[in-house]
């Protein structure tokens, strides 16, 4: 059986009295999309620089395909950083010709402008691009070694969100290439749409680590259903009588029913016969473990 890519086994940062990463552990398949959420402060970046052989663990280790980390991570990942800074008076077609350079096998050029939609703005000064061909220029220039693994920092702060879903569109197709991706991120909708695996860390530790879905349907039972007050008026009285767990909350325009047996309540009120054409159903979604999961870290 193959190793895992990447590996953390008990790993601690410490930055003086400051515990940055306190003994967390956890694998990193070939292939998979892994997002570190929390709050800021968590250990989300300092973990990653870890991984990336950026800052040495106070104890623990970083193993990658089995083998303890040393320099291994200069050929084998791509980093987008947050924040990088280009060559003045450079087009977008020369940042990626100077970066090539630094590699004795670098991706062909036109393979990733076609890749990463460079095609349109290739010679315009890089500095004058947009946020969104900006963030694909620098997704570029962290694909230009052919990574095995590519580390994402927060890749579309500060996007609108047309450019924010057209990188979220990219980077589906590059991990569908068969990247193993490692994202940073405070966006959860980002992370529903790209992570197969989640990690909430807070404090440095790791509270949480699963598939989205899993993640949610463990932690929240309940779903919501709301309806006009005109129409949860006529059956509200009986419906409390067939579910008297539900609990049902009012405001100017809707009746609010929160329960655990959400395929009975959708029947019963089918079998109403009330208009349901303004119906709408709702369930907790990422944002809500992220609240939930930082209050527990918080109390903790």
């Amino acid at each position: 059986m193959n190793p895992p890519l990447l590996e953390a086994i008990n790993l601690t940062r410490r930055y003086g009295d400051l515990v940055a990463v306190n003994d967390i552990s956890f694998k990193i398949n070939t292939g998979q999309c892994v997002g570190l959420l929390g709050p800021n402060g968590a250990g989300k970046t300092t973990t990653v620089e870890m991984l990336e052989g950026l800052v040495s663990p106070t104890s623990g280790e970083v193993r990658y395909r089995g083998e303890p980390l040393k320099d291994q991570m200069a050929s084998a990942a791509g980093i987008m950083f947050q924040s990088t800074a280009l060559q003045d008076y450079m087009t977008v077609r020369e940042a990626l010709v100077m970066f090539s350079r630094f590699y004795d096998e670098p991706v062909p050029i036109d393979r990733l402008v076609e890749q990463c939609a460079l095609d349109n703005f290739l010679d315009q000064d890089s500095r004058k691009v947009s946020g969104g061909q900006r963030q694909r220029l620098l997704l570029a220039i962290a694909l230009v070694n052919n990574p095995d693994v590519l580390f994402l920092d927060e890749p579309t702060t500060g996007l609108d969100p047309d450019a924010r879903q057209r990188f979220w569109h990219l980077i589906s197709s590059i991990q569908a290439e068969g990247k193993t991706i490692v994202i940073t991120t405070h966006y959860m909708e980002e992370a529903r749409v790209l992570c197969d695996e989640l990690m909430f860390m807070h404090q440095g530790k790791i509270l949480a680590q699963g598939k989205p879905d899993t993640l949610l349907s463990e932690r929240f039972e309940d779903a919501t259903v709301s309806l006009p007050n005109e129409v949860a008026d006529s059956v509200l009285d009986e419906f409390k009588l067939a579910f008297p767990e539900a609990m049902a909350s009012r405001n100017d325009q809707s009746t609010s029913i929160t329960t655990s047996e959400l395929n009975q309540v959708l029947g019963y009120l089918v079998g109403t016969g009330a208009d349901l054409s303004q119906l709408d159903v709702s369930k907790p979604t990422l944002d809500d473990l992220f609240m939930s999961l930082a209050a527990e870290g918080d109390a903790a």
